[in-house]
């Protein structure tokens, strides 16, 4: 009968010769005492077997593929494999082991085919187990192996995550933190593609809102803007772009990725001479949203919640003079409500940055403002300044100095001075 024609039924009733296989050292002790328990017996008693020893029998099949050629036997062990992948924890374990038990050097090409073929099934069948548990799954949280355990965990991630139920499992179990270290610049091939793989599981967790509100949390942007500024993989920089262009309308990601200077980035990537189209097409939309979302954060409300939460940093606003010229009268408002907690921010914070933004912001203040110098005065401001001017951190120095000179001297001889 031609092999084509074989079923799985006829290859199983083949008697393999397992003690001559151990005899000639190609299978070990322990894999023949493994196989006598379970070749050709009912499944009343494999399953229990499975259920006890899944992953070594797992690993026995694969070792047995790696080490003998026979056909007849390699044709016995993948029947012996498909029959045995009906459960969905041992189609994740066959995942896992695959890439750390076999060498495709040793494999003819049929049996390799055949084993992607299996992995496709794999994949099935996970997506199919409403009760597939993401944390066994993610091999991320307690690896087995120092180099395969992650990149086969991620890259079955990467697939998995397709699905929107998996995306929901993958959240609920908090796994989104167990990616977030691994997206750094890489150099080896290796490195290459695991990052590529993590920013795809960045980027199909972005459709998913639960995924982008625990994503806010996390620094996952400053680290995929290093990456895109490193790289020059261009499907690495392709999927982390697209993954900019669905976070940018969501959240506070957009005042993040202006805050981190990717404007001048994504101008620096479209000079670059790309062939990707979805890449392109990427950076286009990227820099159009961008540039709205910059004019939108130049708004005194912006800057009002920045101020009452108490969050400053460097972002654009802050150096703008067209933001301090076009709202300097705002500040007027709820008695001068604005300048009264950065004066408190000035008192009590312990954030090196938000004191130098909070003095740099007094002294705008006192420059744009007709009246800043008296009004800054009414606060008492000079002596809680002056205290800053000691401070260890030098840009908390600087900052204060500034103000400090445009309160004393105004705001015209303080910028010839600091000119």
């Amino acid at each position: 009968m031609d092999r084509a024609e074989l079923t799985t039924e006829q290859v199983l009733k083949r008697d393999i010769p397992w003690e001559h296989y151990m005899s000639t050292k190609l299978i070990s002790g322990t894999c023949l005492q493994l196989l006598r328990r379970y070749d050709h017996k009912p499944e009343s008693q494999r399953a229990p077997l499975l259920e006890e020893d899944g992953p070594a029998y797992v690993r026995v099949f694969l070792n047995i593929l790696r080490s003998i050629s026979k056909e007849e036997t390699v044709e016995y062990v993948l029947a012996l494999i498909d029959e045995m992948l009906a459960s969905a924890q041992l189609s994740i374990t066959f995942l896992f082991l695959v890439e750390e038990n076999y060498s495709s050097a040793s494999l003819s090409h049929w049996v390799i085919s055949y084993l992607c073929y299996i992995v496709d099934l794999c994949f099935q069948q996970i997506l199919n187990a409403q009760h597939c548990s993401m944390t066994n799954l993610c091999l991320l949280r307690n690896p087995t192996h120092p180099s395969c355990s992650v990149p086969t965990a991620i890259h079955c991630l990467s697939t998995l995550l397709r699905e929107a139920y998996v995306r929901t499992l993958f959240v609920q179990a908090d796994g989104i933190k167990l990616l977030i270290p691994l997206i750094s610049p890489a150099s080896t091939q290796q490195s290459i593609q695991l990052l590529y793989e993590t920013c795809l599981c960045i980027w199909l967790l972005s459709f998913y809102d639960a995924a982008v509100d625990y994503l806010s949390t996390t620094r996952v942007m400053p680290r995929l803007v290093e990456v895109v500024k490193g790289s020059t993989k261009e499907k690495v920089v392709r999927v982390v772009v697209m993954s900019f262009r669905n976070l940018l309308a969501k959240g506070a990601f957009a005042a993040q990725m202006i805050d981190l200077g990717l404007p001048q980035i994504v101008q620096n990537l479209k000079a670059q001479a790309w062939t990707d189209e979805d890449l392109l097409d990427a950076l286009n939309q990227l820099e159009v949203g961008l540039k709205d979302n910059l004019k939108k954060l130049r708004s005194f409300d912006k800057y009002k919640q920045q101020v009452l939460l108490g969050h400053l940093d460097w972002s654009p606003m802050h150096k703008d003079p067209s933001f301090w010229r076009e709202n300097i009268n705002n500040f007027e408002e709820n008695d001068f409500q604005i300048l009264r907690v950065l004066m408190t921010i000035i008192d009590t914070s312990s954030d090196t940055t938000a004191l130098a933004v909070a003095c740099y912001d007094l002294s705008q203040f006192l420059q744009y403002h007709p009246s800043g110098r008296i009004v800054v005065a009414d606060l008492k401001a000079k002596d809680r300044v002056m205290k800053l001017m000691n401070h260890e951190n030098a840009e908390v120095r600087k900052n204060a100095l500034l103000c400090v000179q445009r309160l004393f001297l105004g705001a015209k001889y303080a910028s010839f001075l600091q000119a």
